[in-house]
């Protein structure tokens, strides 16, 4: 009697018949699949939080899986905000869409990036938690100040936060308590996430 398939070939089943049978739904849903949430909430599931500049990115299928997509990313790490510091950082995400095919699922190199990252899987796969909530791109105010924006426009990435911190007993500066009291979406100033992270992963 055969082997029955394991796990990872019936994820691969799955991944697969979804982009055969539902491709219009697919392409119209790029990052829209996940549920929201806040910021304390995608620091806790992160096991690494970085801030760097993406060196290099390609597309290319899973070295195992040849059905599967992947991007590969090398970053070079200025600061590590949560997890064990090392100077760069490559890792596999998978994707699925075909807009995320032809642009490297928006790792462009030289692109500034504050990155909230998932453990690895067992298929050596990882991707930021909340997928475009957990990716913070850093831009530059008119002023030439550092900003930092998710793929949401930092929408919801305060609800409900003040009440969290306040039952877990985290204080925060009066600058921060601002910075997550301001109306959203909107971006918000690099140092404040770089804060608002360090704060909220050493609470854990």
């Amino acid at each position: 009697m055969g082997n029955s398939p394991g796990p990872p070939f019936r994820i691969i089943f799955l991944l697969v018949c979804a982009a055969l049978l539902f491709p219009a739904a697919l392409s119209a849903q790029r990052g829209a699949l996940t549920r929201p949430e806040n910021l304390d909430q995608l620091v806790g599931r992160a096991s690494l939080i970085v801030h760097g500049r993406v060196l290099s990115a390609r597309v290319e299928p899973h070295p195992q899986y040849a059905n599967l997509s992947t991007v590969v990313v090398t970053l070079r790490v200025d600061e590590t905000l949560k997890g064990a510091p090392a100077p760069t950082l490559t890792f596999r995400q998978f994707i699925w869409d075909i807009r995320d095919r032809l642009d490297a699922a928006g790792y462009r190199k030289g692109l500034e990036l504050v990155l909230l990252l998932n453990p690895e899987t067992r298929l050596g796969l990882r991707s930021p938690t909340g997928l475009e909530q957990g990716r913070f791109r850093i831009l530059r105010d008119p002023a030439g100040r550092s900003e930092a924006l998710n793929g949401r426009g930092n929408a919801g990435l305060f609800t409900a936060l003040a009440p969290q911190l306040d039952a877990k007993g985290v204080r925060l500066s009066a600058r921060l308590q601002a910075a997550i009291q301001q109306p959203g979406p909107r971006a918000l100033a690099l140092d404040d996430l770089r804060d608002l992270i360090r704060v909220l992963a050493a609470e854990r």
